[in-house]
């Protein structure tokens, strides 16, 4: 009787859409390898939270494949590498450098060595593999650039990925354009602080140049979305681009933290509130049916009730309605860990407030849509989501990945209801 053959390799993500990238990067690289077997878990330090699912995740994998390579990699690991490298189901540690270098996950399995992680401060190059897809994805995720030069007070993400470095505009261009003749009709460009792209490359060209360069390079993209800006670096030639390219998706979402200048002072943010009102104010005056959306923080430390209420403000004001919020966490080493901390009950308290302010300026903005054309990228099986990143359902058999022409015929909770003609 035959041996079962060994299980492929599995790969766990956590996180941002780079790290969804990076997987992808990694399953190619382990499948080349020939690294059966294998489970791999991408971590993500922004929270403890996040952390802790992530141990958690581990021990459930050691669980279900008791002989399967645990190799743990992704910013929590790259930080603190002992601390994984501590618990016993853990094989292997690898920094966030290694984990997407070309042969360096099978040189850190061949090596025998527990733990491979270096300073990720002496990192210049953005790394050049790219992935060529995303298993069971509609879209893809081009990587532009990593690490961050920013020194927010609750973020430890610049020691998990570096300093700010780019990829050049002629590899991305390449990269979009392989992907198109994949089949791809989505793509969406990524990285840890995209609106500082460029600032590394000579000539320094920007992310507004970049996304011209792309839509010109690539006519065969048929949509292409941006992953969370920084509004202190979102000019106006980058919302220009919104109005003048139809293939930009009309889907704006901004790194916004809080809607208090003190606390956004006291967060090292580099912009106020008024400044994300004015930019909010001009992309409406460039695309009025532009959705919006961003992240935010409850409870930062000294934040009191009357700030919070700032933040509920801007939801209302700006429309944002889709949402990402996050309970403050606090992070050891950053110096929002060592200020006043607002109560953990507290913090629960105000991010369900803000979710439940971005569900109701997400069902104003659907209501917006009944009775307009809409095209549908098909995600699953009778679902996708709009232009505007919108869920929705849509009836018939349609492939994962195709774009369909559908009108909107209305609202069930958080999903448009899309009819096809």
């Amino acid at each position: 009787m035959n041996a079962p053959a060994p299980a492929a390799a599995k790969v766990i993500t956590f996180g941002c859409r780079l790290n969804a990238y990076e997987s992808e990067v990694m399953r190619d690289h382990a499948r080349a390898a020939g690294l059966d077997d294998t489970v791999i878990v991408n971590t993500c330090a922004v929270t403890a939270e996040a952390e802790r699912q992530a141990r958690q995740a581990i021990r459930r994998a050691r669980r279900d494949r008791p002989g399967a390579r645990i190799v743990v990699t992704g910013c929590a690991a790259q930080i603190a590498p002992a601390r994984f490298a501590a618990m016993p189901e853990v094989d292997l540690v690898l920094g966030n450098r290694e984990k997407t270098e070309p042969g360096g996950l099978a040189a850190a399995v061949e090596s025998g060595v527990r733990v491979r992680v270096n300073d990720i401060m002496s990192v210049r190059e953005t790394a050049g593999h790219l992935a060529g897809g995303f298993d069971g994805r509609a879209r893809a995720f081009v990587q532009v650039q990593n690490g961050c030069d920013h020194r927010c007070t609750f973020c430890v993400i610049p020691f998990g990925r570096g300093n700010n470095r780019s990829v050049a505009m002629g590899a991305v261009a390449a990269e979009v354009r392989r992907l198109v003749e994949g089949g791809w009709r989505e793509v969406v460009l990524t990285g840890v602080d995209i609106t500082a792209y460029g600032a590394d490359l000579p000539g320094r060209p920007t992310l507004a140049q970049l996304v011209r360069r792309l839509l010109a390079a690539v006519p065969g993209l048929a949509r292409l979305r941006l992953s969370s800006l920084d509004p202190a670096e979102t000019g106006e030639d980058l919302l220009r681009l919104f109005a003048e390219e139809e293939r930009l998706m009309p889907h704006l979402h901004l790194s916004l933290q809080a809607g208090d200048d003190m606390i956004l002072k006291r967060m090292k943010r580099r912009h106020g509130r008024d400044d994300v009102l004015r930019l909010v104010e001009r992309v409406r005056a460039l695309r009025p049916d532009i959705a919006l959306g961003a992240d935010v923080i409850a409870g930062f430390p000294t934040e009191t009730e009357a700030m919070f209420r700032g933040s509920l403000d801007m939801v209302a004001r700006c429309g944002l309605g889709f949402l990402h919020v996050f309970p403050y966490s606090a992070r050891a080493g950053t110096p929002a860990a060592r200020m006043p901390q607002v109560p953990v009950a507290d913090r629960r308290a105000r991010a369900a407030a803000l979710r439940a302010a971005g569900a109701a300026q997400l069902s104003r903005f659907l209501e917006s849509r009944v009775g307009r054309p809409a095209t549908v990228l098909i995600e699953r099986p009778g679902h996708g989501r709009t232009e505007h990143y919108a869920e929705a359902r849509v009836a018939g058999a349609h492939e994962t990945g195709s774009l369909v022409r559908a009108w909107i015929a209305g609202v069930d909770g958080a999903v448009l209801v899309a009819e096809t003609p």
